[in-house]
């Protein structure tokens, strides 16, 4: 159909769709395709960590035991040993009826948004917080409100004073997407205390929980007032992104109602999928195999903190992660990180403007450096590209 015969078609978009927006990570992945560009912009996981020997194994078990089953309709709620798998490796009392199997983590935020919020329901977020979920929550028409945020997690204060009729506080404990940062244990225990006393519900998002590199991050909000938390996690960081495999644990009374969403989404998850990341995972594979990827990234990140402490000219700030895939970048005073953006590119480095991760209230000097898919030689020359960049942005005014 040609585009004047297509806006003559006699479509009429939904309120919703109208607020539906393109993924601003995606359109700069575009960008890294041009050849010679080194990308620290998509949050993929480097694919050095993909089992891919263990799957083949897997693949072949799987439909030489049960293939009809694996290929046929499956359960909705998902396949029951993946889901018991599940609940026993969450540090809590969890019971596999509370674990729904979800097509990616992503799913997840979509299934909650829609159980969870009404056309102009308020939902609080971290600042700044995950695009992801932002365009989850958006076309449910919230009014999504940012609370104040700090290197140990919410501010409790402005938690509090924003936290009157609202649906839920989403956040991301654990080396967020997109600053890296982890919540302190003191903030964990007075955050969950606090949203006890205000009613307000939790939903913890953990896709990075797993790739700390000294430490464990302390014990999750939802471990301190399960009925009070949904949970999310995903298989996408410690094994394969391509499963499209992910699971949230709901309280009981909630369930329900997220399960229908789920079977009015897609039916069920691939239960291929299940079937073959519960072989690969059934005999302590991930405690075996988790400890490379925290080992891979850990040099990566200490090769891009070098690196910005080598060549980053005075007034660039960055965080420190303990774990994850990214490190946090402030511009000095007046500088822009979507303009500086294209003369980074021109030197053939690529990044994410943090701009996009903002509810409202954007600061334009942030900006989001992935390490995981960049070699440390990579990460150097790239490094020292972007500080060339940022020098001559700044020079230029």
């Amino acid at each position: 159909m040609k585009m004047n015969e297509l806006q003559n078609a006699p479509w009429v978009m939904a309120k919703r769709a109208q607020k539906m927006n393109p993924s601003v990570i995606r359109e700069i992945l575009k960008v890294t395709e041009k050849p010679g560009i080194i990308s620290f912009a998509g949050g993929l996981p480097s694919p050095k960590t993909f089992p891919i020997s263990e799957f083949s194994a897997a693949c072949e078990k799987v439909l030489r035991e049960s293939g009809d089953a694996a290929l046929q309709y499956a359960a909705s709620e998902g396949f029951v040993t993946l889901r018991e798998m599940v609940a026993a490796a969450l540090p809590w009392p969890v019971d596999p009826a509370q674990v729904l199997i979800t097509t990616g983590s992503q799913q997840g935020l979509d299934l909650v948004a829609k159980v969870l919020i009404d056309e102009g329901s308020r939902v609080l977020v971290e600042t700044p917080t995950y695009l992801g979920a932002l365009q989850a929550f958006t076309p449910m028409e919230p009014e999504v409100v940012s609370v104040a945020s700090d290197a140990e997690g919410v501010d409790l204060d402005d938690l509090t004073a924003k936290a009157a009729g609202a649906r839920f506080l989403y956040v991301l404990p654990n080396f967020q997407n997109p600053t890296g940062r982890t919540m302190t244990e003191e903030r964990r225990a007075a955050l969950s205390s606090r949203a006890a006393e205000l009613g307000l519900p939790i939903v913890e998002d953990n896709p990075y929980g797993d790739l700390w590199f000294d430490t464990p991050p302390p014990l999750p909000l939802s471990a301190r007032n399960p009925e009070g938390c949904v949970y999310l996690g995903s298989f996408s960081k410690v094994l394969a992104p391509g499963l499209r495999l992910g699971f949230i644990v709901a309280p009981k009374s909630l369930y329900p109602k997220l399960l229908q969403a789920k079977q009015a989404a897609d039916l069920h998850s691939p239960g291929f999928n299940q079937r073959m990341v519960a072989e690969v995972i059934k005999d302590g594979f991930l405690e075996r195999h988790v400890p490379t990827i925290r080992a891979l990234y850990k040099s990566q990140c200490d090769a891009m903190l070098a690196a910005m402490q080598q060549h980053m000219p005075e007034g660039v700030h960055w965080n420190t992660p303990a774990g994850g895939m990214f490190v946090w970048v402030r511009l000095p005073e007046g500088l822009n990180a979507i303009e500086l953006l294209p003369k980074a590119v021109d030197k053939g480095v690529a990044f994410v403007p943090g701009a996009a991760f903002y509810a409202d209230g954007a600061d334009p000097r942030t900006l989001r450096l992935s390490f995981v898919t960049a070699s440390v030689d990579q990460i150097k020359t790239g490094i020292a590209a972007l500080a060339a960049a940022i020098r001559e942005h700044a020079a230029r005014g």
